[in-house]
Order: C-alpha cells, then sequence, then structure tokens
C-alpha cells in the first residue's frame, strides 16, 4: 500500500486567513531559522519548502541595478507630471518588468524600495532627483499612485511590495550618518511627517527604509515614531529594512551605542525588521542578535516581531500559494509610456515673442553640453533605447535642419619634458565586460582590459568638460572618457561617469608654471611612468593644458548659421550633486554659463533647455524663451523635440520652488521650515520661478468659482476653459491661506489639484472635495491636530503665484485655548518660537529636550500659558550643565523672573536633575525661557 500524503500545513492553505497563516509557519521555524530571517538575504528553510528571500529591488524610475530595462524619467521628473493616473501606470510598468525579469534571474527581489518621499525642502540636496516635490500633498498624490501602480490590481496578491524611502526628515548628504535634523513638532507632523502618512494610509505601501541621519539627536534606526507614527496609520504588518550599512553606523560612525549587540537590539525593539548590513554575509548580523539574546536585551518574542512582518509581506506576494506573474518586458506599451511621460515631463518656464514652438522651415543650432546626451543616475536601469536631444531633433526635423556644437574644449596636455599624453588605439571594439545584474553596482571595478595612456610628440586632443568647481571630465576622441582603474592606471575606458566613487572626475592644480592633474576618485595625482600614466599617492606630473579651442567659439559658429539657437544645459546625475554629495550653489556652471552667453550674444533666438535633477538660478531675462525638464529616461530626447515642435503642449508644472540667488536660501542643515521662511509655504521672497508654474502653448480660462462647506468637508468648483487654438493639458491648482491666524501659517497651501486635457475651446468643470482636516495644524500647546475657526482663502489657478479665481469660507472650529500648564507643565520641545536653540534626544529610547547650539544662547517662548489662581514655584528637568532663565510676557528684554543653575554638571546627557525656584505668577502670560550654557531642558513644571 502507498503512505498517504501528509496534509498540507496550515500554512500553505490559500483560504486560511493570513495571520494565521503567519503564525503557523513561524511556530514551524527554530530560533536560528528566525534569527537567519533578519538579515537582508533570508535563507531558504528547506524542510518546510521556504525558499531564499531577499529584501531589496532598487526600482525608482525603472527597474534598476539588474541590466537592461524601461528607463522612466527621474522621480523629480515624474513629479513634475502633476499626473497621478500617468505615475500609476508607470508603477505598474515597472512592477510588470520587475516580475518578467524575476522570471530568468531569481535575484531580482520582489520587495521593492521606491518611492522616495523625502520632501525636496531645500535645493542643494544631493538626492533631489530622487524626490517628487517640496509639498508633502503632491508628493504623497504622486507616491500613492506610484506605490498602487507597484503594488498591482489583484485582488489578493501584490505584484511587488513598495518600500518608502527614507524616514525622516533628510534633506542632506553632508554629514549624512552623524548630522542631526532639529525637527520641532509642529514641522514634524505638518510638513515630513505628512508625506509619508496619507501614502501609507492609502493601503498599497509594504514597508519603510529608515535614513542616515539622526532626528532631534537620535538615530533615524532607533526612531521611536516607527512605533507611535507609522505603525498606528494602518493595520497591515509594516516591514521596516533598514539602509545599507545603517545597523553598523550605530556604533561606528554614529557612537550611538557601546556595542553592537546594543545597538542591534534597539534597532529592532524601536521597528527595525530587516538589516542591510555587510552586503551578502549574514554572519556579522546573526552574531550581534544571539549576542544580545545572550546578554538580555532581546527575547525571542522581540525576533518573532520581526520575522511576522517579513512573513506577512512574502504572503501577500503569493509566494506561499506558488502564485507567479509573467509580467512584461521592454513592449511597445512600455516604450509608449517612457515617451508619454517624458513628455508630461516637459516644464515650459518661459516664451515670450512667441518663439515656440519652432516655426516650419527654421534652421537649428542645438548646442551644448547636454544636447547629445542621455544620461542616467544611480537609480537608472541599463538603456534598451536612446535617444539625446539631438537625435530627437535630427528626427524630428531632419539632419539638414539642425547643425550641432557641443561646446567642450579641446586640448591637449603637454608634460614637463614637452611630450602629450597619448591615449593608444583600443584595438579591437571589444565592448566593456557585462555589468547586468550587480546587485551592488558600487562593487562594480574600472576596466583593466585597454592599453594606459602613454606620452608622445604629438598626443591626443582631448574634450574637457568643466561641471562646475573646477570637476572636470575627459574624453578622448572614440567617446571613451579617462578612467582610473584599481591598479591605477590611466586609460580611454568609460562610457560616461559612475560608479558609487566616480573614476572619471579630475582637478587641474595650478603649480609652478604649469598645472598637477588630480584623480579626484583616489585623490592622488596623474604621474607618467615608463609603463604608462598612472595615479599615485606620490609625485605628479607638471601639466600645461593647450587648448585647440574653447567650447564657447564652435556654439557662437554655430548659433551664427542658424534662425534659432537651442542650448542644452545641465548636470551630469554622477557629478556635483548625487547620492553623498550635495551641490553648493544654484548657479550653472561657469563653462555652461560661458557657452550660453556665446550663443545668446550672437543670436538674440535662443532657448534655454534645462536638462537637470536640480533647480538653477539662471539670468533668464534676456532670454525669449526657457524649459526644464529632468533627466527624462530613454525617450527624454524624442519628447523634448516633440515639444519643442509643437507635436505636444508642454503642461509640466514645477514641484520645487526655484530660487533666484544662493542668498534665498537657509542652511542646508535647518529643517525648520517655518522659522526659516522654507519652501513655497512660507517664503517671502521673489523666487524665479514659483512653485506650480509651467505655461502652455494654449490659454485656459477660468469662471464660476463656487464654494460650499458641508459636514466634513469643503466642496470647491470651477470652470476651465481652453481658450487657445491648440489642444493641452491644464493643471489646475487649488490653495488656502489662513486669513487670521493665531500662529505662524503657510502663505498658501496646496489643497489638491487636477491635470486635464482640453481640446480649443473645450470646458470643463473641476471639482475638489477637501475634508476639514486639511485646513488644519498642529497645535502644540495641546499635542495635537486642530482646526481654527475663522475664515480662509480658497485661491484657484495655474500655479501658486498665479491666481486666478478666489473665495472665502467661515471654517467653524475649535477656539484656541490657553496651555494648562499649572496641571499639565511644558515639554521644552513644544515651544511657539525659538532662537539658537536645537531639540536632542531625551533619552536614547524617546522623548525631546532642547539645548542651545553650539556657541550660541537659546530662547523658548511658549504663548497663552495659563496659570490659574496661581503659582508659586518652577521646576525645571535638565542634564548637562548651565543656567535655565525664566521670564513672564513681555520681549527678549523683559525681566527674568527665576534662574535656575546646575551647579555642578550632571554626569550624563541623559542624566537629568530637578531643580525648582520661586516663581510667582498668576493667569494667561507668555513664558520665555533663556538657556545659557550647554544645559539639555527636558520639561519645565509649576506648583503651589
Amino acid at each position: 500500500m502507498t503512505a498517504p500524503t501528509p496534509p498540507a500545513p496550515p500554512f500553505r492553505d490559500p483560504a486560511a486567513p493570513v495571520p494565521e497563516r503567519v503564525d503557523d509557519l513561524l511556530s514551524r521555524l527554530t530560533l536560528d531559522e528566525k534569527i537567519g530571517f533578519l538579515h537582508q538575504f533570508t535563507p531558504g528553510v528547506e524542510r518546510l519548502g521556504v525558499a531564499p528571500f531577499r529584501t531589496g529591488q532598487e526600482a525608482l524610475h525603472g527597474v534598476a541595478w539588474m541590466g537592461p530595462a524601461t528607463v522612466f524619467p527621474q522621480a523629480v521628473g515624474l513629479g513634475a507630471t502633476w499626473n497621478e493616473d500617468l505615475v500609476r501606470r508607470v508603477g505598474e510598468a515597472v512592477s510588470a518588468e520587475v516580475r518578467a525579469m524575476r522570471a530568468r534571474d531569481d535575484r531580482v527581489g520582489l520587495n521593492v524600495w521606491s518611492p522616495t518621499v523625502n520632501l525636496l525642502r531645500h535645493p542643494l540636496w544631493g538626492r533631489g532627483e530622487e524626490g517628487y516635490s517640496e509639498d508633502p500633498r503632491l508628493t504623497s498624490a504622486i507616491a500613492t499612485a506610484y506605490t498602487r501602480g507597484l503594488r498591482g490590481s489583484h485582488p489578493t496578491y501584490w505584484r511587488t511590495a513598495p518600500v518608502l524611502k527614507h524616514w525622516l526628515a533628510h534633506n542632506n548628504e553632508t554629514d549624512r550618518d552623524t548630522a542631526s535634523s532639529s525637527v520641532r513638532p509642529r514641522v514634524l507632523h505638518e510638513y515630513d511627517l505628512r508625506a509619508f502618512r496619507e501614502t501609507v494610509e492609502a493601503g498599497a505601501v509594504a514597508g519603510v527604509m529608515p535614513a542616515y541621519n539622526l532626528v532631534n539627536g537620535r538615530p533615524n534606526h532607533v526612531s521611536p515614531y516607527l512605533r507611535s507614527q507609522l505603525r498606528a496609520w494602518t493595520d497591515q504588518e509594516l516591514l521596516v529594512c533598514s539602509d545599507a550599512g545603517a545597523p553598523s553606523n550605530l556604533v561606528d560612525s554614529e557612537h550611538y551605542f557601546d556595542t553592537h549587540e546594543e545597538a542591534t537590539a534597539a534597532a529592532l525593539k524601536a521597528g527595525v525588521d530587516s538589516f542591510t548590513d555587510h552586503g551578502t554575509d549574514a554572519a556579522p548580523i546573526t552574531a550581534r542578535v544571539r549576542g544580545a539574546l545572550e546578554r538580555g536585551l532581546l527575547t525571542e518574542a522581540d525576533i518573532d516581531t520581526a520575522v511576522r512582518r517579513q512573513l506577512s509581506v512574502r504572503f501577500r506576494l503569493g509566494e506561499f500559494d506558488g502564485y507567479e506573474e509573467a509580467g512584461a518586458f521592454d513592449t511597445p506599451e512600455h516604450r509608449a509610456l517612457a515617451q508619454e511621460a517624458a513628455e508630461q515631463a516637459v516644464v515650459l518656464l518661459k516664451n515670450e515673442r512667441g518663439l515656440l514652438p519652432l516655426a516650419p522651415g527654421r534652421r537649428l543650432a542645438v548646442v551644448g553640453l547636454l544636447a547629445d546626451e542621455c544620461k542616467l543616475d544611480w537609480y537608472s536601469g541599463t538603456l534598451i533605447h536612446r535617444s539625446t536631444p539631438l537625435e530627437g531633433l535630427y528626427e524630428r526635423f531632419g539632419a539638414e535642419r539642425v547643425e550641432f556644437a557641443e561646446g567642450v574644449d579641446r586640448i591637449r596636455l603637454r608634460t614637463a619634458a614637452g611630450t602629450f599624453l597619448h591615449v593608444p588605439p583600443a584595438g579591437d571594439d571589444t565592448p566593456a565586460p557585462a555589468a547586468e545584474g550587480a546587485l551592488d553596482p558600487a562593487l562594480l571595478a574600472g576596466r583593466t582590459d585597454l592599453p594606459p595612456l602613454t606620452t608622445d610628440a604629438t598626443g591626443t586632443e582631448l574634450a574637457l568638460v568643466d561641471w562646475g568647481e573646477g570637476v572636470l571630465t575627459l574624453r578622448a576622441p572614440d567617446g571613451r572618457y579617462l578612467s582610473a582603474a584599481e591598479d591605477g592606471y590611466l586609460r580611454a575606458s568609460a562610457d560616461q561617469p559612475g560608479g558609487w566613487v566616480v573614476r572619471e572626475t579630475f582637478r587641474l592644480e595650478p603649480h609652478g608654471d604649469g598645472h598637477l592633474l588630480r584623480h579626484l576618485g583616489t585623490g592622488h595625482h596623474v604621474s607618467v611612468t615608463a609603463e604608462g600614466v598612472k595615479v599615485a599617492a606620490t609625485g605628479g606630473e607638471i601639466f600645461e593644458p593647450v587648448v585647440a579651442e574653447r567650447g564657447e567659439e564652435a556654439v557662437a559658429r554655430a548659433a551664427a548659421r542658424a534662425d534659432v539657437v537651442l542650448v542644452v544645459a545641465g548636470n551630469d546625475p554622477h557629478i556635483n550633486g548625487r547620492e553623498t554629495e550635495d551641490r553648493t550653489t544654484l548657479r550653472l556652471p561657469a563653462h555652461q554659463e560661458r557657452l550660453l552667453r556665446a550663443a545668446r550674444d550672437t543670436n538674440p533666438d535662443t532657448v534655454l533647455a534645462l536638462v537637470c535633477a536640480y533647480p538653477y538660478a539662471v539670468d533668464t531675462e534676456p532670454l525669449p524663451a526657457v524649459l526644464w525638464t529632468a533627466h527624462g529616461g530613454q525617450a527624454a530626447g524624442t519628447a523634448l523635440a516633440r515639444v519643442l515642435a509643437g507635436d505636444v503642449s508642454p503642461a509640466g508644472r514645477l514641484p520645487q520652488t526655484w530660487y533666484a540667488d544662493d542668498r534665498d536660501l537657509p542652511d542646508l542643515l535647518d529643517y525648520d521650515v517655518i522659522g526659516a521662511r522654507q519652501t513655497y509655504l512660507y517664503f517671502e521672497g521673489t523666487p524665479l520661478f514659483p512653485f506650480g508654474h509651467g505655461l502652455s502653448y494654449a490659454s485656459f480660462g477660468y469662471t464660476d468659482l463656487s464654494a460650499t462647506v458641508g459636514t466634513g468637508s469643503v466642496r470647491v468648483s470651477c470652470t476651465v476653459t481652453n481658450t487657445g487654438d491648440v489642444t493641452a493639458d491644464e493643471v489646475a491648482q487649488l490653495y488656502t491661506r489662513a486669513e487670521d491666524p493665531s500662529v505662524p501659517r503657510p502663505r498658501r497651501e496646496l489643497l489638491a489639484h487636477r491635470r486635464l486635457t482640453l481640446a480649443p475651446g473645450a470646458a470643463a468643470e473641476v471639482s475638489f472635495d477637501v475634508p476639514l482636516s486639511a485646513f488644519g495644524y498642529w497645535d502644540v500647546a495641546h499635542g495635537r491636530w486642530r482646526l481654527a475657526p475663522g475664515r480662509y482663502a480658497l485661491l484657484v489657478g495655474a500655479s501658486s503665484a498665479d491666481v486666478r479665481l478666489r473665495a472665502t469660507v467661515a471654517l467653524d472650529g475649535e477656539p484656541a485655548a490657553p496651555r494648562p500648564v499649572r496641571e499639565r507643565g511644558l515639554d521644552a520641545a513644544d515651544f511657539d518660537e525659538q532662537s539658537g536653540t536645537e531639540i536632542v534626544d531625551r533619552t536614547k529610547e524617546a522623548g525631546d529636550a532642547v539645548t542651545p547650539a553650539a556657541g550660541k544662547s537659546g530662547e523658548l517662548l511658549f504663548r497663552d500659558c495659563d496659570f490659574g489662581t496661581g503659582v508659586t514655584s518652577v521646576t525645571v528637568a535638565v542634564a548637562g550643565e548651565g543656567v535655565v532663565e525664566v521670564s513672564l510676557a513681555g520681549g527678549a528684554g523683559g525681566p527674568v523672573r527665576a534662574v535656575l543653575a546646575t551647579g555642578t554638571p550632571t554626569p550624563g546627557p541623559y542624566d537629568y536633575v530637578s531643580l525648582v525656584t520661586g516663581l510667582a505668577a498668576e493667569g494667561v502670560h507668555d513664558l520665555r525661557i533663556g538657556l545659557r550654557g550647554p544645559v539639555r531642558l527636558a520639561r519645565v513644571g509649576f506648583s503651589g
């Protein structure tokens, strides 16, 4: 007789509730197996038929790091479309390609680390290309659309499991793993948390990734907000995946914990479920977990909690039900969608004299360093298809009507001996070794299969580009960039600058009568040896650049022969602004300024097309037309050409403010958008171009505004009419402003938007239902959201500055109430205003304290403090060393009513003591607290 087949375990039963299936599988795992699940590369459990699993597949604007894939516009370009339906379809295409690629390569993961919802608070942030907008609502709308596309439409199974990056308040690459973002409660709730919250609440998010930085003195990988905020927003289990190497940073760079066992335990208990550390080697992490268990820092229940969250995601992906999707890869539909997205991302910033669209029959000069480039960024896939602006214009207008001048400086480098750098022939045209499926492209080495540079009597003419701040690239005549591989030799070997450490950038440094050539990737100078030209730690050849032609000379010649000049300028996503490197200025690099000036001075009909990941401060006054697009992926050139020709009317809108000058910017590390008057929400100056700005080849009229206050919402509607003569998209935008606020509120704040297509003469009603909660703010006096009663302006138009219709509604709300300080006291971080302070961690686990910023005295203002019938004493909880001064009402010069000094320093920053002194007060007063010296103030209480 044949033995009966044993019944399948309950976790294999698709009809059972997922939580029960997760618990069943969890109960079958040994402790060692569960510990193994805590690393990014989770091993399989053969006895249970459980396959290995990897968290983390980059998919920001297409599948990245796994070889050829459809490349869509950068995330900031998708943000510029203001089109949720489009972005959802992009997400669907990306997730379909993930499934298709996984079918042939099981290293492709289904847990995708995307999208990035960090707000574009500061335009100099190096990773601005990864975010969608400076506005939390627009960011959330676009991120929600993308996650819904990534999740897929199956009622039960998720196509991929999206993880939002990077939790929380992360906008600086400078000291990114040691810098602390000081985030006051209002900014935390109204700005930084909002984009995450609204996206998570939409229901298509599988988890988040904490950022490298600290918030209020505490690393994000032990953030109490993971528990108190994130997990409170949804009933779904969310998988929190660490950023790469961040668990080790808790000890190694941040020195927040003394041992890795303590750090690992703290991160796990705070809510980190999967540890991305030491690449594919799980041994260090699993050893730390075992050590933490042995020391009693963790329990098996803590481990179960984390493993349960991972398993929950895997069940949603259909792993234990044999669910598979064939997916789709590089289909005609995906190619068309990439072009549609690139077209919709183009923003027309200026268009005078009707220069655009280009009139038929005109001769065009296409010039600039980006004119024949299709740049990729760190999170791009490998191009299958490629379209540069030049190629797109050739295709659209015909090569005979388009002249090209790149604008590089053409030089030879002469040595002290009188010889010149020489690029030897590469021999056959053997392509570069395949780099498909590089799980970590940072580990890819430079090529060593080509001959190193030498010197000879005539040398090789090189194309030099200065990308700003003296950062140069040098390109050989065959189009390959000079690069230094790990053996130190210089070769013409790279198709583009790139890599985690860019090996294709140099700097010419004046030295005596010539220049040293420093290779920036290694920091070493270039030397000439008998074996070839190489970079070396010592020595360095003295070079004299011999210029054959300046770039502006070629540009001027082409411009003189053309009816219209198109200058294509911008950035290389791997240079002067990228992950690990913030920008230092808004200015366009001097090399590109020279080219723009040469074109403009030669031909007044000069159009500037900025192809870049970031805003620039450019003098647009002499230019009749200006456009911007982010690096637009595989169809970027075709899309730009179609917009210039008028085949498509541009309708992209700026997702962030374009400031006119560096002087308009706050410090990069100043995260107080309210106090520092940052973003369009609070900025009081005149921007170069405002948030939401973008022109069209059509014109639009706005009429018939109505606003009705209902139960729980305000309904706003208007009619938008295409009054032009071409079919075009318009983006109707609704903003609000509190008319008589009692606290600083945004000058205007986006409530909703709608992108719609209208034929000439066509009209459409646009309606928005805005929940009353959207008009609220975080009331620090009572630690909760509050809708203040009063009048609110409703502003409808084509941008934050181009308001066409206005109405005012009166909203009922909760009247302001004074702070009941006698009963509840004050948390120091709940101030209304401050100067000279920063928020720090009260303990390593939770809570905030306030301390003076380095070298400053701190001032805190708490408005409308109710002392009731009277108090006679004040108590402060402080750590460190210093003085706390308390005064009532009046300005900063008001009399100090109480002084509390620590006397001797406390043993450590978390060793708080209570200081008490007399203070007589009754009724309602503003309370001002001064902090002198390195003292940490956690709390203030009153009694008597």
